[in-house]
């Protein structure tokens, strides 16, 4: 196949396929896919509720949109960039990648190619989703069709390392399909392109990128645990340790998001499939996901030193995205530390200039401020560090306390010496 005759069919506008299409609408025939009507809609209008692009970029593309399969069945390439989810009970949730898989196999030909973007363990690909494909299609792997796996390596709100300034890693189901898929990217991606031996090797490279950045974190808030019983300031001590050269600079936090507080699941689920119960993985994780409950449970215990009842107090919580200048609420654990205060009947405001309030409701049942009232909370809680809640600084946020109130902070963005305590 020519790279230069290629049609691509990219599965999936979010935050991964949105900017994929329109970089690869620079070189080639694109269309963009999404079973969101209403998503499609907003593009062709020129606005992008991730903000991973702006009007401008939308509107000078030569993408096309599409909330019907059926309109890239003249597409050689399908790239799939669907969500890969946890249940409730932590285990993998595969359908949203085999519902795309399906639809793709409806309309795949004889000789073309579909590439995986979507994180996953490794033999998903040819174990999961294939079958899928062979069903709806009633062609065979590596006779009839192709398959490849490129794990994406977005990073939502970062505008300094984009699309193509990340190294992306490649994979075939063939070797002459692996050159393929490699060249293909290759067309886009400044930084360049690693080709692994195998799509399986290029699964695993993925799922452990995000599950080395969990342990590392997990271990930063295992060690804000141990500190606070010390009575020791943490972020001192990490500044302190970084004045080595090889010292990582990890700070604790809560660990959320599409990718860091799923993917390890991902790797363990698999890894249990084959008879080997990870140990270190699962207690990394027991120690993350339990950092939105601990912080709940300081911010109480401040309060009662100052002798604020936790029932029916008025507590703000700044900011509920996973990350700071950026809308993604996926996987956000600030819900956590919300619920944990609800559970003790404080009444808990949550203000985010950077969500879609819609969203927070339909996705955790949570309501959500429009504007912040002067003098009213016994605790503020600073959870994420939008530049908004920066530029408020520390008099701006106590501000918002009423007479005798607890400022925590949890991003340790604020000066020691104007909060009352810090993660």
């Amino acid at each position: 196949m020519k790279i230069n005759k290629t049609k691509i069919g990219i599965i999936g506008l979010g935050y991964v396929g949105l900017p994929l299409a329109l970089e690869f609408a620079k070189k080639f025939e694109v269309i963009g896919f999404d079973i969101n009507s209403e998503r499609i809609k907003e593009l062709q209008a020129g606005e992008d509720k991730t903000l991973e692009a702006d009007a401008n970029e939308l509107n000078q593309s030569t993408l096309s949109y599409a909330d019907n399969i059926n309109k890239l069945s003249h597409c050689t390439v399908f790239i799939i960039t669907v969500p890969t989810p946890i249940d409730s009970y932590k285990r993998p949730d595969l359908s949203p990648l085999k519902s795309a898989s399906k639809m793709v196999g409806g309309i795949l030909k004889k000789d073309d190619i579909v590439i995986y973007e979507s994180t996953v363990y490794p033999g998903a690909t040819e174990d999961d989703c294939v079958p899928v494909l062979e069903k709806q299609s009633g062609l065979q792997l590596n006779q009839d069709f192709y398959v490849g796996y490129s794990p994406e390596r977005i990073n939502p709100g970062d505008k300094i390392h984009r699309l193509i300034d990340i190294k992306k890693v490649t994979s075939g189901s063939t070797p002459e399909i692996a050159t393929f898929v490699d060249n293909l990217y290759q067309s886009i991606i400044i930084a360049g392109t690693h080709k692994a031996s195998s799509i399986r090797v290029a699964e695993a490279s993925k799922v452990i990128e995000n599950t080395q950045r969990d342990l590392n974190i997990s271990l930063i808030n295992e060690l804000a645990l141990i500190f606070n019983r010390l009575d020791i300031d943490t972020q001192e001590v990490l500044d302190a340790a970084a004045t080595k050269w090889n010292f990582l600079p990890y700070t604790p936090g809560l660990v959320g998001g599409h990718c860091i507080g799923v993917d390890p699941y991902y790797l363990t689920h698999k890894a249990q499939q084959v008879g080997y119960h990870p140990e270190v993985i699962l207690a990394g994780r027991r120690v993350n996901d339990g950092m939105g409950r601990y912080i709940a449970d300081m911010v109480m215990r401040l309060m009662s030193r100052k002798r604020i009842h936790i029932v029916d107090s008025n507590i703000l919580v700044l900011g509920i995205a996973f990350k700071e200048n950026c809308p993604d609420l996926r996987n956000t654990r600030v819900v956590d530390l919300i619920k944990g205060l609800q559970n003790h009947n404080a009444n808990v405001d949550i203000y985010d200039p950077w969500v879609n309030p819609e969203e927070v409701k339909q996705s955790y049942q949570l309501d959500m401020l429009n504007q912040v009232e002067q003098g009213k909370y016994h605790a503020i809680i600073l959870a994420v560090a939008h530049e908004q809640f920066l530029e408020l600084g520390a008099k701006g946020i106590h501000a918002l306390g009423a007479e005798q109130h607890v400022l925590y902070d949890i991003k340790s963005v604020l000066p020691i010496d104007e909060i009352d305590a810090r993660l």
